[in-house]
């Protein structure tokens, strides 16, 4: 697997009025983020909506960027779920030809024991063709994958390669990055905590707000893994009021609202999530002005 240093970003998946995906939107965002400088793309993730998609809007999804990708740089396609053996038929039937790994999250709402998550993720290594990068998001998934879990999978399989950890908590990033073995991969799940973590020893962060701000926020995590820390919190300070303002009523609520000021998506989402109130939309159009260049067309 080629490594993913730096930023990659969780591609949401724009929606026309009709709420059906927007395919022309979708490859214009594909533009932009790497136009920007992003060093790889994420589809289908939390952001990208992929609980409410259809196995058919999945796969349109993951053929439209493919195809406005054109190989110019590492794909990565989320498959996970709390049902282990649903996951392994979901990697057999998945056309993952042009994707360098899978990123996969921990059982949410059945609340597995450490030893639950660590059979959950041998038995998925087992069945992928792919790497897996594992993702650890105990906000939404109501259990917290443990360091000592972490290291143990990545030292129990070759194809377990890297996490994206997103509990917020520094302890825990050092810990990783401090228990598991040479190149092991810990990525950021956090906008907030991907400068912390790179300059900890973390090797990047799958961004959120980074497809919204590509230029900025892969200069800042660059500079983060030069260990010019000035420069990079000189950037991250710039970016910090929009990191909290798109999380504000839910993801990807805030970051769709970002790209329809950007004229490059609508701000539709799909149920049970609800479009950014017009309070919200204002803030972050004041916030998103200053950045605003003469985006993909």
């Amino acid at each position: 697997m080629k490594e993913l240093i730096g930023t990659g970003v969780a591609l949401i998946t724009p929606f026309k009025s009709d709420l059906s995906v927007d395919i022309d939107a979708l490859h214009k965002i594909v533009n932009y983020c790497i136009d920007g400088g992003v060093e790889y793309l994420v589809v289908l993730g939390t952001t990208g909506e992929s609980v409410t998609l259809t196995k058919e809007e999945k796969q349109l999804v993951m053929d439209t960027v493919t195809i406005a990708n054109a190989g110019r740089v590492p794909l990565v396609v989320g498959v996970g779920g709390n049902n282990t053996y649903a996951v392994i038929e979901e990697l057999k039937t998945l056309d993952l030809t042009n994707y360098e790994a899978i990123l996969s999250v921990s059982p949410y709402y059945n609340k597995p024991t450490q030893e639950g998550i660590f059979q959950h993720f041998m038995a998925i290594a087992e069945a992928s063709p792919k790497p897996i990068i594992l993702y650890n998001v105990p906000g939404r998934t109501g259990s917290n994958m443990l360091p000592a879990t972490v290291a143990r999978l990545a030292n129990a399989s070759e194809k377990i390669v890297a996490i994206k950890e997103a509990s917020g908590s520094m302890v825990q990033v050092q810990e990783l990055i401090k228990t598991c073995p040479k190149g092991f991969q810990i990525i950021s799940g956090d906008d907030i905590t991907a400068l912390p973590t790179v300059l900890a020893g973390g090797s990047g962060v799958i961004s959120v707000i980074g497809q919204g701000l590509p230029s900025e926020f892969s200069e800042m995590i660059r500079a983060g893994l030069k260990g010019e820390a000035e420069e990079a919190y000189a950037l991250h300070y710039t970016m910090q009021e929009g990191m909290e303002l798109i999380f504000q009523e839910g993801n990807p609520a805030g970051i769709k609202a970002i790209f329809e000021a950007l004229q490059l998506s609508r701000a539709s989402v799909r149920l049970p999530l609800m479009e950014a109130t017009a309070g919200l939309k204002q803030k972050i159009q004041h916030f998103i002005k200053p950045f605003v260049r003469v985006t993909a067309g």
